[in-house]
């Protein structure tokens, strides 16, 4: 009897009405993990508290193992660069937030069954490397490429194609300075980790986490569009099965709230005392600035502006906001939302899509006020 792929990849699916998170979702959950919100008071977030998605095995780099990085396709001058050619280039560094395209997943219903993500899958790092555009004019596009192809050294099989991780960029994406593309070998100041890219990842400000391919090898330029599975099956808002659908691009707005007093272990329901609290945390969009933060204590009936940090010229990343409350006993659920500088805004009902893409909806977080005495 013969083996296939299919036999170990199953197809997407979504859960049934009454189906808790499996054993396969928690296996997933075990691999990759979200950003504990209290860490949203670092401005930058340490590399082991960024949240991480490995979608297949995380290549293991030896520090004296030579990587090279080909540009080539359609160009007049294909490319071998070593990372201290790389690393000789002129160097940029950015702060970014990256969003997980999934965030805000598992509170759907129905759940797409894949990698349960709350509200976590998120973190901001300062990004050091060479703006992908000086590549490819070191390259030499021809005329008529299309699309630029990335390919990193993960390798696995999804709902049965065996396949490298592979995204595509269109030219002008790949080319501009708004955003800058960055193919980056430093996070924080140091090199990046294995679980973020080692040595060489590609970062695309403003767009979700899967544009950001990690253990970057290859950079292809094409004069048709890229049709891989992580660009024309994966990564599509779809409401049925057999839908085109749409591309996930962009990051829309979100904000979300540093969770205040202290949890309840399983629950994590929050505990206050009464009086005066400071509810703060970061809103970001990667469609226009973060115009406006606005806070609700009562389940979303009534919103507050927050006040917003000043801009700090980075334009890519998170922006803290705070707002005092003056809470009272009782039970509270708050609030967070965001609007940018397009007039885009969180929704109160999220729209549904069968894979949980771009999934903004606000965020809620049960509050327990004591009564005084306690």
């Amino acid at each position: 009897m013969g083996h296939r792929l299919a036999d170990a990849s199953t197809p997407a699916r979504l859960a049934a009405p009454d189906e808790g998170i499996g054993r396969d979702e928690l296996a997933l959950a075990a691999r990759n993990h979200g950003l504990p919100l209290e860490a949203m008071r670092y401005d930058l977030t340490p590399p082991g508290l960024h949240y991480v998605l490995t979608h297949y095995d995380i290549p293991y780099v030896a520090e004296d193992t030579p990587w090279q990085l080909a540009v080539g396709g359609r160009v007049r001058r294909p490319l071998t660069l070593a990372l201290a050619d790389l690393k000789a280039l002129p160097q940029v560094t950015t702060r970014v937030t990256l969003e997980c395209a999934g965030n805000g997943r598992a509170l759907l219903t129905p759940r797409p069954v894949s990698q349960p993500w709350l509200v976590e899958a998120v973190g901001t790092a300062e990004w050091t490397g060479v703006p992908l555009r000086l590549l490819l004019a070191a390259a030499g596009v021809e005329a008529g490429a299309v699309d630029v192809v990335c390919t990193g050294a993960d390798h696995g099989v999804e709902r049965g194609v065996e396949q490298d991780y592979q995204r595509a960029l269109p030219l002008d994406v790949a080319t501009g300075t708004e955003p800058e593309v960055l193919v980056a070998y430093e996070m924080n100041g140091a090199p990046l980790p294995p679980q973020h890219g080692h040595p060489l990842r590609l970062v695309v400000p403003g767009w979700y986490g899967m544009a950001h391919v990690k253990w970057l090898r290859e950079i292809t330029v094409t004069d048709t569009p890229f049709t891989g599975f992580q660009q024309a099956v994966a990564y599509r808002l779809r409401q049925e099965p057999g839908d085109e659908g749409e591309p996930v691009t962009r990051i829309a707005p979100r904000a979300l709230l540093v969770p205040p007093g202290f949890p309840d272990f399983m629950s994590r329901a929050r505990v206050v005392r009464p009086g005066t609290v400071t509810l703060e945390g970061r809103a970001w969009s990667g469609r226009a600035p973060v115009t406006r933060a606005e806070v609700s204590t009562d389940g979303g009936h009534s919103w507050h502006e927050a006040d917003l940090e000043p801009d700090t010229g980075h334009r890519w990343a998170w922006r803290r906001w705070r707002c005092n409350w003056d809470a009272e006993p009782g039970e509270f659920v708050l609030s967070a939302r965001a609007t940018d500088a397009e007039g885009h805004t969180q929704p109160l009902e999220q729209p549904w899509n069968r894979g949980g893409f771009a999934n903004n909806l606000v965020q809620r977080v049960d509050v327990v006020c004591l009564d005084e005495e306690f």
